[in-house]
């Protein structure tokens, strides 16, 4: 049997229905558990929690919205993501964690074999949560680490903290998606972030909006996809003091970046070396780095395969 979703959203689940999703999960027959913004009790998330730790199943797990709101219901997802070993996405926008849940949650995290996107925007997270999740973000030779992280709305970050990160996206070798939106990064960070996009062989999607960049920043952006080849494909500059201008100048040498990408992988016979083989693999996977709301998916059909 296909496993099937389960996605519910913004209300209040009675037993029966818990039961009903923990049976799901006994038999293995979810893929994605999406319980979006709903109320349960303890009792109640603690006997999804052990389900989860057990089903082999499930790829994609919701609880966005201030589903894990306590520290008590951190550690019991922390202990189903220890026994767990099929999730490969992890939402947890909105929910209150701060520095303390995610250093509950974070030797879970990064033990985990599958785990390749996260969410953990509005969070509540500071400067020693950024130390954990650079942990997440493995460098070159490393095992394998996330392919999308989302950091929205997170200000309580610092420069400091930011620029630790900037640094272990440098020399991250998986990480595809970097979502930083509605964060006060300013042109000093969105500068730092430009070297590492440059040096980067793997970063598609870079989401700044409204992060308090200016020209300067955009020019930076400019300079660097005018001179030099990078992977990214989307950098998201809105709700920022930058002019529509500098916007649309790199939106196009993106473009034209990848359409040009596009026909020399056309051009390419299936098979001919080391290199091309590597270079179609990663034309197929490309078309995959959409928002952080379609990417969940695609990363998992491109896992499986």
């Amino acid at each position: 049997m296909l496993a099937g979703s389960i996605q519910i959203s913004g209300e209040t689940l009675s037993s029966a229905e818990v039961k009903d999703i923990c049976d799901s999960l006994r038999t293995h027959s979810v893929r994605l558990l999406s319980l979006r913004g709903c109320q349960v009790s303890d009792r109640d998330f603690g006997r999804v929690g052990r389900h989860v730790a057990e089903c082999q199943s499930l790829a994609q797990l919701n609880l966005n919205l201030g589903v894990v709101a306590t520290l008590a219901r951190v550690q019991q997802l922390a202990d189903a993501l220890a026994a767990n070993r099929s999730i490969h996405s992890l939402f947890l926008h909105g929910s209150p964690l701060t520095d303390s849940g995610l250093a509950v949650l974070s030797p879970a995290l990064s033990l985990h074999p599958s785990l390749i996107s996260l969410d953990l925007g509005d969070c509540v997270l500071g400067d020693e949560a950024i130390s954990l999740i650079c942990g997440l973000l493995p460098p070159d030779g490393a095992k394998s680490g996330l392919k999308e992280l989302t950091l929205s709305a997170n200000p309580a970050i610092t420069l400091k903290g930011w620029a630790r990160l900037v640094i272990a996206v440098s020399h991250s070798s998986q990480l595809r998606v970097l979502n930083l939106d509605y964060n006060p990064l300013g042109d000093h960070i969105a500068g730092m972030l430009a070297v590492a996009v440059a040096s980067s062989r793997t970063l598609e999607v870079v989401d700044l909006e409204g992060t308090g960049l200016t020209n300067q920043s955009a020019q930076i952006f400019l300079d660097m996809v005018q001179n030099y080849p990078t992977s990214m494909r989307s950098l998201i500059l809105a709700e920022n003091n930058i002019s529509l201008e500098l916007q649309q100048q790199i939106s196009d040498l993106l473009s034209e970046g990848e359409e040009e990408e596009d026909h020399e992988n056309e051009e390419q016979e299936d098979g001919e070396t080391e290199k091309d083989i590597w270079v179609s693999q990663n034309h197929q996977a490309s078309p995959t780095i959409l928002m952080s709301t379609g990417l969940e998916d695609s990363l998992l059909a491109e896992t499986e395969m």
